[in-house]
């Protein structure tokens, strides 16, 4: 029987209801889940895999890559990759990982392959849906040992928005404890069922969208990824319990919404950026369900605070209180800093990554006397909820004057035809840097720069009002729909 600790030991034994379904309403149910991933992973330990391999999975989302991922990480350690990546991209990365394996679907991914590094054992996914084989070279020598707790079980990098990506590798007990806590804090129990949105190569959809659920004995929807035009049908044909997604997406639902309904939510969870007050209360309006802000990052094994689920207090602006770690507001000199006051949040506890791998420069800027400096900034009030005012490398520096874009972009939400809005910092001579917003309209609706700089003045302080302020029709954003704000100027031309 596989350590509690580790995600293997995540499966209950006692639960055989519902588990996996597809967005096609095709499902297993637990008793089966544990059987498929035992055969699977022993497909894997036949081709010689073992607890100190990674086996890079470059798939699509979906029940497949389910199977898969819960497969690999019950042998070795899982390194899932976007599969939109191109063949550099996947060169840098298998180079950087030094997997074991390459796991791909039949005849797929060939920009994947052509960037392997020579002895990369190929793994390929044949069947599909819930109906799998891993097919691969057999080995001579079939490891016998499973991961503990102390193994790793997945490998991720950092997105590298202001430096190279760096590598961050989970412990099996840190992905296991996070589920539980997750699961704690959103009170999950069998008769819980996610719409998983996010992709399964990004620690929100892993751990939220999936592990989380799982562990509680629910179910979980196996998507093909966040689509805003199915996105109401499969709430009303697969009646998911909650869903979780970033904001970015929940604008988008918001939309394409056909209209307050009654739902089998109950529910929504937003987390990995900060959700606009106006778009928290549309879905509110929407669904008439709890919204529940989170704050999560890859080395916290994702979720770090929640706000709590009512009766219990909540917040709003706040992404809530600590969930099973510690939380503190660190000053420039690693001091605690007076409660109410700004400062960077740091946190430690069993979810927190042990460190950056070979990348000694990063982790003696990021951990001190054994807090984890997040780069973040926030405040925490006497409560112990957390207030976050941007992220410290993303705050624009106008000729001295500190600026959150997250205070910009909540005004701007405000404007009855702004969708989407995100704030940047322009570069500029004098200053050293001025402010830029691109907004995305609503649909059907009109305004112009200068009518939207004019909402701005009536509600900011002047320094704070955009030098620039763009229409676009999309937003440029990464993998995981989540904005970039730095070089965001550049990608627009500004």
């Amino acid at each position: 029987m596989p350590s509690t600790d580790t995600v293997a030991g995540l499966l209950p034994l006692d639960a055989d209801g519902p588990a996996l379904l597809g967005d096609d309403g095709e499902l297993i149910s637990h008793a089966t889940l544990r059987k498929e991933v035992d055969r699977l992973a022993e497909q894997l330990r036949s081709a010689g895999l073992g607890p100190k391999d990674r086996i890079a999975i470059v798939l699509p989302n979906g029940p497949a890559m389910a199977l898969v991922m819960l497969a690999a990480m019950s042998v070795g350690c899982a390194a899932p990759l976007n599969p939109k990546y191109r063949e550099d991209e996947f060169r840098f990365y298998l180079d950087d990982l030094h997997a074991s394996a390459l796991l791909t679907l039949d005849g797929a991914s060939p920009e994947a392959h052509a960037a392997a590094p020579e002895g990369t054992i190929p793994i390929v996914v044949r069947g599909d849906g819930m109906s799998i084989d891993l097919v691969a070279p057999q080995s001579t020598t079939i490891p016998t040992q499973r991961p503990g707790a102390e193994d790793f079980a997945l490998v991720l990098h950092t997105s590298g928005t202001t430096s190279r990506p760096k590598i961050v590798p989970l412990r099996q007990r840190n992905l296991s404890q996070s589920a539980r806590n997750i699961a704690t804090t959103l009170r999950l129990t069998s008769e819980d069922r996610s719409l998983n949105v996010m992709p399964l190569f990004h620690i929100h959809g892993l751990m939220a969208g999936m592990l989380a659920p799982l562990s509680a004995g629910g179910s979980v929807i196996c998507t093909s990824g966040f689509d805003a035009f199915k996105f109401h049908r499969w709430i009303d044909e697969l009646r998911p319990s909650y869903y979780s997604a970033v904001p970015t997406m929940h604008q988008m639902v918001l939309a394409r919404s056909p209209g307050p309904r009654p739902t089998n939510l109950r529910f929504v969870r937003s987390s990995s950026a900060a959700l606009p007050g106006p778009v928290l209360e549309g879905l509110r309006e929407l669904f008439h369900v709890p919204i529940i802000e989170a704050y999560g990052m890859t080395e916290a094994s994702h979720q770090m605070t929640s706000n709590p689920l009512p009766p219990a207090t909540t917040k709003q602006g706040s992404v809530g209180i600590a969930s099973g770690i510690e939380v503190a507001i660190l000053d420039a000199q690693n001091d605690l800093v007076a409660t109410g006051e700004r400062g960077e949040v740091a946190i430690k506890g069993s979810t927190v990554v042990d460190g950056y791998e070979n990348n000694p420069a990063a982790n003696e800027s990021a951990f001190t006397a054994g807090w984890f400096r997040t780069g973040d900034e926030g405040m925490l009030d006497g409560d112990g909820f957390l207030f976050l005012t941007g992220r410290l490398k993303e705050q624009i520096n106008r000729g001295g004057e500190k600026i959150s874009p997250l205070e910009i972009d909540e005004v701007l939400i405000g404007h009855p035809a702004v969708a989407e809005a995100v704030t940047f910092a322009i570069p500029h001579e004098k200053l050293g840097e001025e402010i830029g917003a691109a907004v995305v309209l609503v649909e059907g609706k009109e305004t112009t720069e200068s009518e939207l700089r004019n909402y701005l003045r009536e509600r900011l302080a002047a320094f704070k009002v955009p030098r620039r302020i763009i229409i676009v029709a999309e937003i440029p954003k990464g993998a995981t729909g989540k904005i970039q704000r730095i070089g965001l100027a550049e990608k627009l031309a500004l």
